[in-house]
């Protein structure tokens, strides 16, 4: 017989709430005219929080149909600052053909949730609902104010989500001082009787860069010096090649000191990333955190085979570190050299935030409270999140989406991967150790 509703936890729902909202596509391909379903994913959201008791603020950021969901739980205090639990419901896009089961198929079996968004973050936004819902039933009050926040266009920057509402919208987050989010939480197991959870603390910033080379147009058969698909194809060449300095952060030193002290691990900078590939998949994951990155990632000239075009372009994916903007500018532009001129496509800063405090208390004792060998380590994110936009309004922000991983899953490859896919186990997990840390954060 199915329990009463009443009676429901938070582990009880979370895998139905992550399967379902898998089955939205909600494919965000950077262009607003072809991005799907962020209002239909809204609105599920909207509707499963309205049921329970919530008054919810629907709100479409700066384009149709680009919808976000924000409600605020009550807390007992609230001369303290509230806290904001924000996820992003859009996802990157998937191509069917290469995937074992349908990427928006939301698949329960072999002991996973399958489908885009599975940890990228469709989980985390399934826990926060399931926590939240469990909150308005059984009458919680937490310490201080909760803001939910269900956001759209994260994976494109923002721009029609959470950078939209912080210029335009920032009443629907006053008084909040600390927000969590992604990616941060989840486990790394060492031995049967150590897991170290990492805790994000740090994002480079990110740049998308477009690189435009003028010349001088003409027939693919003559002699030709001033050739602009060369001069963007050399540029590229050589920004793609070039190594960037190494650069260890506050944050990054106290990841390797922590990290050294729990595994007896030697981190020399005269062989750093040597050393951190003794830490497996991870490694990718921090080994883009001690060095700026230029990946040129499009090209784009010419519209005939025999016609030299007079202009040639290429967008280059840029990840910087905190406190290095300036150099890191230097060195592009003695790369590109006199005959490529350089534009943002998309430039968020980098965010950096201590580490320590009631709030990553609280964190690892929820974390105990569930895994009693649980250690909490900070780490810098290579890639970006919505906390950019909120670090903006003045907020401490940390990824913590708490997951307890089998050790043998290559969680990194998952982001943006085929085959994308949570351990249903982790999700209960998850949903378990958030309601402890949200009941007393």
């Amino acid at each position: 017989m199915p329990r009463p509703a009443e009676s429901l936890t938070a582990e009880d729902e979370v895998v139905e709430l992550c399967s379902e909202l898998i089955r939205i596509d909600t494919t965000n391909t950077g262009d607003p005219e072809t991005v799907t379903g962020e209002r239909e994913a809204a609105e599920y959201v909207a509707a499963k929080l309205t049921e329970v008791g919530y008054e919810v603020e629907v709100v479409e950021s700066g384009a149709p149909r680009r919808d976000n969901v924000i409600c605020r739980l009550k807390g007992a205090d609230p001369s303290r600052g509230a806290l904001l639990v924000h996820g992003h419901l859009d996802v990157v896009p998937a191509d069917p053909s290469e995937w074992s089961v349908h990427p928006f198929s939301g698949a329960v079996q072999d002991g996973y949730v399958w489908g885009r968004g599975a940890v990228d973050m469709k989980d985390m936004v399934a826990m926060t609902l399931a926590v939240a819902r469990r909150f308005a039933r059984d009458g919680v009050v937490p310490p201080r104010d909760i803001v939910f926040a269900f956001l759209a266009d994260e994976e494109a920057g923002g721009r029609y989500g959470a950078g939209w509402l912080v210029q335009n919208r920032p009443d629907l987050f006053e008084g909040c001082t600390e927000a969590v989010g992604e990616v941060g939480g989840f486990s790394l197991t060492f031995a049967e009787d150590r897991r170290v959870y990492l805790i994000e603390t740090a994002e480079k910033g990110i740049a998308w860069m477009r690189l435009r080379a003028r010349g001088r147009p003409g027939h693919g058969s003559f002699l030709h010096e001033d050739n602009a698909v060369t001069k963007v194809a050399e540029a590229v060449a050589r920004l793609g090649n070039h190594t960037f300095p190494l650069t260890i952060t506050d944050t990054v030193r106290l990841f390797l000191e922590q990290m050294s002290q729990l595994t007896g691990l030697e981190f020399p900078e005269d062989d750093l990333e040597g050393a951190l590939a003794k830490l497996g998949p991870l490694s990718r994951i921090v080994g883009a955190t001690v060095r700026d990155t230029a990946n040129p990632t499009m090209l784009s000239a010419g519209y005939k085979a025999n016609v030299i075009p007079s202009t040639a372009e290429a967008v280059v994916d840029c990840r910087i570190l905190p406190g290095r903007q300036d150099a890191f500018l230097r060195e592009v532009d003695e790369l590109l050299g006199p005959d490529v001129t350089r534009e943002w496509v998309t430039h968020l800063p980098p965010v950096e935030t201590p580490f320590g405090g009631p709030l990553t208390d609280a964190m690892a004792a929820a974390l105990r409270s569930a895994d009693p060998t649980a250690v909490t380590v900070p780490y810098m994110l290579s890639g970006g999140t919505d906390a950019k936009s909120f670090a903006e309004l003045g907020m401490r922000c940390y990824g913590f989406a708490p997951l307890r991983l089998p050790p043998d899953l290559d969680f990194a490859s998952l982001f943006h991967g085929i085959d994308e896919r949570v351990p249903v186990d982790s999700l209960t997990f998850g949903a378990r150790v958030l309601d402890t840390f949200l009941r007393s954060a």
